[in-house]
């Protein structure tokens, strides 16, 4: 709640500090006083609209700064954590506004972004004026307001969290799906290379054995003319063969006579006529090796060329291409595979759906149902504000599946109608200032039990009221303030009499200036203020016994 607000220089405010306490707190006096300026210079610090205006003239800046004693599970600690600022035990939010117009923005005085003074700020106070946006007037709060009425938050966490869970499994998918697209072109290509590679069956050496194999086709009618001669030379008729064997009868009819002398030279020549029969058999296979059909060196050439062109293709070297032709397999099987993934990613987006369907359906029904609640609680707060022909709902409407959120698969608003037989609208819409403030009433004291926001601010939520609709407008604030911190800006002595804190707002001339100045009141100065408020501008016995009554009657 606020603890504590100090105001410099701004408008006709030059030193200002108040001490607000927990309860219903009331700011009166008369119109024009500069109850309003307090209000719009808490405003500063929270984070709203700066004027160079509001610097009171002649100073050179004006500064407010808030203290707030806040609880540790509060969203405003959340908030400063989320920006990396140490935390405190209390929040000082704190504004300054140069006469140029230029603003700076503290928080525990660390400087911040007007933007996170501001939503820190909306989370620590709400003011609910006849024309302010913000609270219970915009309709992006509604559902969370429902949701907190009938203590569903931890089911819209659930749903905002299958929901993320959802989202996260379509990108996957979408990814996934992406993916698949590219690899569908790169599978193509791997097929047809594959099935290439696959038809030639590269096999590793084989480009050096064609090589050598088309040299010597090219070559076979020289080495058939050469091994024809070679064979002439050793085995024709004037051949080696036949000299050889010439030569080994000639010292057989002579070895006897010749005590061994020539055996020597008789091995050598059996060792040359083995030699020589080897040789003639060697190179007659190799004759009949010889293929001399030219058709086989056209299927050797197709080969060489195949082959090359592959590894051209590829990059790489002939003997290279039959391990390309196996990690090509490889590659073309995992995208393959990936089929299966994009199987599997489908199915569990499907399941992330349905689940985020079955709890958002399930809190879709708490939420219609807690709407039925709210709406008669609502009714039943409005016959003593005057509102008896008003009427109250919580309209809540499908969306599309295009429109679904973590936030669920609804869209809630909060609509009244004022007259009979119209149709309900938007609150800031339908209902005029006066309603309009106590339409908010109505729905803060149904709400309070629920609410996050630790203080509230009225001003002059009963403008337009006295009598019983005013001590009707006292009562709930006094019922709110049981719950929470309440400020009201206020013109009703019923409104006052209940209060358990009192400001005097009054504007005084020193010098040439006006200045405005808030004093706490005691118990017979909460008094006097009360009669006069009764009175007027003579405050007569009676008055003062009135006052005596009506702050008797507060206290019960």
């Amino acid at each position: 709640m606020l603890i504590e607000l100090s105001i410099r220089d701004f408008v006709l405010i030059d030193r200002l500090d108040l001490a607000p306490a927990a309860g219903l707190c009331v700011l009166t006096g008369e119109t024009g006083a500069g109850k309003s300026i307090l209000l719009d210079a808490l405003g500063l610090a929270l984070g709203a609209r700066a004027e160079s205006r509001l610097v009171r003239p002649g100073a050179a800046s004006a500064t407010v700064s808030a203290g707030f004693a806040v609880a540790g599970d509060h969203p405003a600690r959340a908030l400063i954590a989320a920006a990396g600022m140490e935390d405190e035990d209390a929040l000082v939010l704190r504004r300054t506004l140069g006469a140029d117009g230029r603003t700076r923005a503290f928080i525990n005085d660390q400087p911040v972004s007007v933007n996170l003074l501001r939503q820190v700020g909306d989370s620590l106070v709400e003011i609910q004026g006849q024309f302010d946006e913000r609270g219970l007037l915009d309709a992006s709060t509604h559902r969370g307001l429902l949701d907190a009425f009938a203590g569903l938050l931890e089911d819209a966490k659930a749903v905002a969290a299958r929901h993320a869970a959802w989202r996260m499994s379509d990108a996957a998918l979408a990814e996934a799906k992406a993916e698949a697209e590219k690899a569908a072109a790169e599978a193509a290509s791997l097929r047809q290379s594959v099935s290439e590679l696959e038809g030639l069956a590269p096999k590793p050496g084989e480009e050096a054995g064609l090589v050598a194999r088309r040299s010597m086709l090219m070559h076979a009618e020289k080495l058939v003319e050469a091994i024809n001669a070679a064979l002439e030379d050793l085995a024709g008729e004037r051949g080696a063969e036949r000299a050889l064997g010439s030569a080994q009868r000639s010292l057989a009819r002579v070895a006897a006579l010749a005590a061994g002398l020539l055996d020597p030279a008789a091995a050598g020549l059996e060792r040359a006529m083995a030699e020589l029969a080897e040789a003639l058999r060697l190179l007659q296979r190799a004759g009949s090796g010889i293929d001399l059909d030219s058709g086989r060196l056209a299927e050797i050439d197709d080969r060489l060329f195949a082959l090359r062109d592959q590894a051209r293709k590829h990059g790489i070297g002939v003997d290279a291409l039959a391990a390309r032709a196996d990690s090509l397999k490889q590659r073309l099987a995992h995208l393959e595979a990936s089929d299966a993934r994009l199987k599997t990613l489908a199915a569990e987006a499907v399941g992330a759906r349905t689940h985020y369907c079955s709890v958002a359906e399930s809190l879709s029904a708490a939420r219609l149902a807690a709407a039925r609640r709210l709406d008669k609680r609502v009714a039943g707060e409005l016959p003593p504000l005057k509102l008896e022909r008003a009427r109250f709902r919580t309209r809540i409407e499908r969306l599309g599946e295009p429109d679904w959120g973590p936030a669920g698969i609804e869209r809630i608003v909060f609509e009244v109608s004022t007259n009979p037989g119209s149709e309900p609208g938007p609150l800031a819409k339908v209902a005029s200032g006066g309603e309009l403030a106590r339409f908010m009433l109505a729905l803060k004291v149904v709400l309070a039990a629920a609410a996050t926001v630790p203080t509230l601010i009225f001003d002059e939520v009963d403008a337009g009221v006295g009598g019983a609709v005013a001590d009707a407008v006292g009562e709930r604030l006094a019922r709110l303030a049981s719950e929470l911190q309440v400020l009201v800006v206020t013109h009703s002595p019923q409104v006052t009499a209940r209060a358990q804190h009192h400001w005097l707002v009054t504007k005084e001339l020193v010098g040439r200036a006006a200045l405005t100045r808030v004093a706490p009141l005691d118990e017979a100065e909460r008094r006097e203020e009360l009669a006069r408020m009764l009175s007027g501008a003579t405050v007569t016995d009676a008055a003062r016994a009135a006052a005596s009554d009506l702050m008797a009657g507060g206290r019960r």
